[in-house]
């Protein structure tokens, strides 16, 4: 079987198309590769997302830690004090417990003049399930990100505003939040990219995978399980990952970029690589 022909049968196989069997002898680099980058479809999908959700909820946790109403300030700090308290690999375990505890025939809703049942056995998937915990954890670790730029956003910045005649939303949208995000996204940058890498856990957490299909760990630790050669197949896999995370600090740079357009050459902060700060 030629390469090609190992792209066209397994290039997809992670979400449910193409061969169904795995090659069960006689494993090239090929497959190795192909497979391996077939399974990160689903790391992408889990890191994506997370950000993308996670950073709207970071930014609402972010103000409400800022504020000075408790109803706002103390849920919020809770939530990023449990959520930063507690090991990630812990959390996939006890949302995965309590997920497969809620009623398999939903949860009923009574309004009255009819009763809406609410589907749960969804939150058990992986596509689902191994999300929300991604999601809510890389927020509280983001939302103190953004609550520790916001609160450091220089007092000269804010008089202008008032100066201006800025105030309430505007004031917010056109100077605090720019200068929030211009302050956070380095920090940030190192957020999301532990948070691709932490999508290896998924694998370990529980959650079933989309058909049993699998994301870039199992077909991993299945080559290394079956050729009981680890030295091809996680090489392959750090390989991926390494590249995504150089995607990653590239495209974060732009943004990086493009925050800091307004400040003169030497004094834009430069998004470099930082293996040491990640966590």
């Amino acid at each position: 079987m030629s390469c090609w022909d190992t792209l066209l049968q397994y290039g997809l196989r992670a979400v449910g198309i193409g061969e169904n069997l795995l090659p069960k002898t006689d494993f090239t680099l090929c497959q190795h590769v192909v497979l391996i980058g077939s399974g990160l479809i689903w790391n992408i999908y889990f890191g994506v997302l997370a950000l993308i959700f996670g950073f709207f909820l970071a930014n609402a946790l972010a103000l409400a830690k800022a504020s000075a109403n408790p109803l706002l300030r103390k849920p919020a700090e809770w939530f990023i004090f449990v959520f930063r308290g507690s090991p990630l690999f812990i959390q996939f375990f006890l949302f995965y417990e309590t997920f497969v505890l809620l009623p398999r025939t939903g949860i009923e809703i009574p309004l009255g003049f009819t009763t809406i049942t609410l589907a749960t056995s969804w939150l058990t998937k992986a596509w689902a399930g191994a999300l929300i915990v991604l999601f809510l954890n890389t927020s509280a670790y983001t939302g103190e990100i953004f609550y520790g730029a916001l609160r450091s956003v220089p007092k000269g910045d804010l008089e202008a505003a008032d100066a201006y005649g800025m105030h309430g939303w505007r004031k917010f949208r056109r100077v605090i939040w720019p200068t929030m995000m211009r302050l956070a996204w380095p920090a940030y940058t190192n957020e999301a990219i532990f948070m691709f890498h932490a999508t290896t856990l998924v694998y370990f957490s529980g959650f079933p995978a989309f058909s049993q299909m699998g994301d870039s760990l199992y077909y991993a630790t299945y080559f290394a399980s079956k050729t009981f050669n680890p030295f091809i197949a996680y090489p392959v896999i750090a390989a991926y990952f390494i590249c995504l995370t150089m995607l990653v600090i590239f495209s974060y740079g732009l943004v990086n970029t493009y925050l800091n357009r307004h400040l003169p050459q030497n004094m834009r902060t430069k998004i470099r690589l930082r293996p040491q700060v990640i966590r």
